[in-house]
């Protein structure tokens, strides 16, 4: 019974995550072959070959990306999407989605953007209890009566679903920076713990808070 068992989890751990993997990119090229019905109806696949072709909408949506992001470069492109922005600022509820996505987004994505740069641990929930985060925002001002604070945004992910979470504002020096990569860190959350790095993970700032929350100093 117990070799059964062996070759069944041994099967298992062959064709998970080989059935994982080709669903979520089956779902992916699936969503992007939407993109084909951008098309006339006369220059989409089925029409012109008689049979849809599978991956067609993978390339028409990064071709799309592309001469998008060439336009949106050069100067012409730079006033249409000017134009088109100041057109949308004047509808109050699509303002206030398309602004604040195009703020995460510019934040994100730009090489610039301290966003999601760099993995962190705090104290949380409780003091002497450790969660991995990642750094959002390191300069937040919080005005008091008398003052002005600047404090760090972390956000902790939630496991094994990691685009929900909390966010959490600390001073800097509760704010624990780990020698990890994004990947690594995304791999640690979403696996709940069971993925970590091939090395022991080192703070790089704040180390002896660690060690005197472990030693109870």
């Amino acid at each position: 019974m117990n070799t059964l068992r062996k070759y069944l989890i041994a099967g298992l751990l062959v064709w998970l995550p080989l059935a994982a993997t080709v669903f979520i990119i089956k779902l992916v090229v699936d969503l992007l072959d939407l993109t084909i019905l951008l098309l006339p109806v006369e220059y989409q696949p089925e029409a012109l070959l008689g049979f849809s072709v599978p991956g067609l909408g993978v390339i028409l949506a990064i071709s799309i990306l592309i001469i998008t992001g060439m336009l949106a470069a050069n100067l012409l492109g730079r006033q249409l999407v000017g134009l088109w922005e100041g057109l949308l600022s004047r509808i109050p509820l699509v303002r206030t989605i398309y602004n604040s996505i195009k703020q995460i987004t510019t934040t994100v994505l730009t090489s610039g953007g301290k966003s999601f740069r760099k993995v962190v641990m705090i104290e949380y929930p409780r003091k002497g209890t450790w969660s991995i985060g990642f750094l959002t925002n390191e300069q937040v001002a919080i005005s008091s009566k008398d003052s002005l604070t600047t404090m760090i945004a972390v956000f902790v992910p939630t496991t094994p679903n990691p685009t929900s979470g909390y966010i959490i504002m600390l001073a800097k020096q509760d704010v624990i920076e780990l020698d990890m990569s994004i990947e690594d860190g995304f791999k640690f959350i979403f696996s709940m713990g069971v993925i970590t790095p091939n090395r022991p993970i080192s703070a790089v700032i704040n180390a002896d808070k660690v060690a005197n929350s472990i030693t109870g100093s």
